[in-house]
């Protein structure tokens, strides 16, 4: 069992038991709890009431931008190289990038490859891959369009998948930011999410919805006042 220490459970009694709160309640409850010595994050956690073959996943560009800007490696060949380069792109290139990952370099945070790439990126698809980097057509980045993928990247996408147990954990604004610019990107992300409901799914999709920043307690959310 975790034991929380005193200010985490200080904090929990600014939060009702069982009480369901709207979100903008909820940013303003977590937006006063400040005893973290950093800028924490907000994040959404749903549960989904999915099967398992179903697949919740996709990207958005929210309204507001937060965090880092991503280093981006693209891999490409030929004209491609010199439009991802100039699009933005830390780095790019074919065989020299391939090489440099086989031999543990990760000096990248997002990862972007042409279609024409893919069959040599499967070679260190095991390395990418539990790391999160590993090129999808599905999240924009398996694409020749090198340049619109990189600016979104740049931009802050950001990107979630429902996990083996129809669960959503997903960071989409600092607390620093306005409780009007946090609810922007919360709205945004969570209509996002309304519209991956799987067409076969029958009977409930979400079945509850918590929001937290990152050293708070979670509050848990009313589902018809979001709706």
């Amino acid at each position: 069992m975790i034991k929380h220490g005193k200010l985490y459970r200080k904090a929990k009694e600014s939060i009702e038991t069982n009480k369901l709160y709207n979100i903008q309640e909820a940013i303003s409850i977590l937006k006063k709890i400040s005893y973290a010595k950093f800028d924490e994050t907000f994040e959404l956690s749903i549960n989904l009431k999915i099967e398992k073959k179903h697949t919740v996943r996709s990207t958005i560009l929210l309204p507001n931008s937060f965090g880092k800007t991503k280093k981006v490696l693209v891999f490409a060949k030929g004209q491609k190289v010199e439009e991802a380069l100039a699009a933005g792109a830390d780095y790019a290139g074919d065989e020299e990038y391939l090489e440099k990952v086989k031999s543990g370099w990760l000096d990248f945070d997002a990862c972007i490859a042409t279609p024409d790439m893919m069959k040599d990126i499967g070679k260190i698809a095991k390395i990418l891959g539990p790391k999160g980097l590993m090129p999808n057509p599905k999240t924009g980045t398996v694409t020749d369009n090198v340049s619109t993928a990189i600016k979104e990247i740049k931009q802050g996408k950001l990107e979630y998948k429902a996990d083996k147990a129809g669960v959503i954990h997903v960071i989409f604004a600092k607390k620093s930011m306005t409780e009007e610019q946090i609810l922007e990107n919360f709205t945004a992300l969570y209509q996002d999410i309304l519209k991956k409901r799987p067409s076969d799914l029958k009977g409930n999709y979400i079945t509850s919805v918590y929001v937290s920043t990152t050293m708070s307690p979670s509050v848990r959310l009313d589902l018809a006042a979001i709706a």
